[in-house]
């Protein structure tokens, strides 16, 4: 009997201690999992701040410079306007449109705060900066950017664009169909298009346009900003603003 209890206890103990190996495994598990979501986050974090302040650089280059002459005409838009992609990123589409036109464009923003992961580059944000020397027209193109966005952010962020120019003369320009988000543009389109009717601002639809990409499927090349800048300037004219 004395053997018997003996193996018994030793069994008992052999359990506890492989539960005790278990339990600080698991612990030892947890703790890497949770060290590699935090340098995750940490990457993650330090590539937006890289490429936060790459488009901010690039920002500045294009406002840099100026084309045209006459009415002053102040664009604020996207990566679009900024140029991104082009060799020459002051060749973007705006500087097909006439009079002397400013570009504040910053890559990744849009109608809504969050539409970029930059802090206080949605458009709304920009526009005191961008029209502080005047403009004859302010002319707003967006909207790719905004495709994953909920419609109550960008109406909110339309909402406080429309409050900074009130009293301006304002065109919005809508987002073509960039193959990479296609699928998203209709609704958007559709939205920004109700938004300008009912802040009563001419709109310029641009989703019907067969422009050339670049192999990212969503940015312009030195051909397609040509085509979309004429269309724009086209329609402009048209509206006699």
């Amino acid at each position: 009997m004395a053997v018997v209890v003996l193996r018994g206890v030793a069994s008992m103990g052999s359990h506890r201690s492989l539960r005790r190996r278990t339990a600080a495994l698991g612990a030892v598990f947890v703790l890497v999992v949770v060290a590699l979501l935090v340098v995750h986050v940490a990457d993650g974090a330090r590539a937006d701040a890289d490429r936060c302040e790459r488009f901010a650089h690039d920002s500045a280059a294009r406002a840099a410079t100026v084309t045209g002459t006459g009415a002053r005409v102040v664009v604020i838009g996207d990566s679009w306007s900024a140029g991104l992609g082009l060799e020459r990123p002051a060749a973007s589409w705006p500087s097909r449109l006439p009079g002397t036109v400013h570009v504040a464009g910053f890559s990744g923003s849009g109608f809504a705060s969050h539409a970029s992961a930059c802090r206080r580059v949605a458009f709304a944000d920009r526009t005191a900066a961008a029209v502080r020397g005047g403009a004859d027209l302010v002319v707003v193109e967006g909207g790719l950017n905004d495709y994953d966005q909920p419609d109550a952010e960008i109406r909110a962020g339309f909402a406080r664009l429309m409050l900074t120019l009130e009293g301006r003369s304002v065109v919005v320009v809508g987002p073509a169909s960039a193959p990479s988000r296609a699928a998203a543009v209709p609704h958007v389109d559709a939205l920004l298009a109700s938004l300008a009717e009912q802040y009563g601002v001419p709109y310029v639809r641009t989703s019907g346009l067969a422009l050339d990409y670049l192999d990212d499927r969503l940015h312009l090349t030195a051909a397609g900003h040509q085509e979309f800048g004429d269309y724009v300037a086209a329609r402009i004219a048209e509206l006699g603003v």
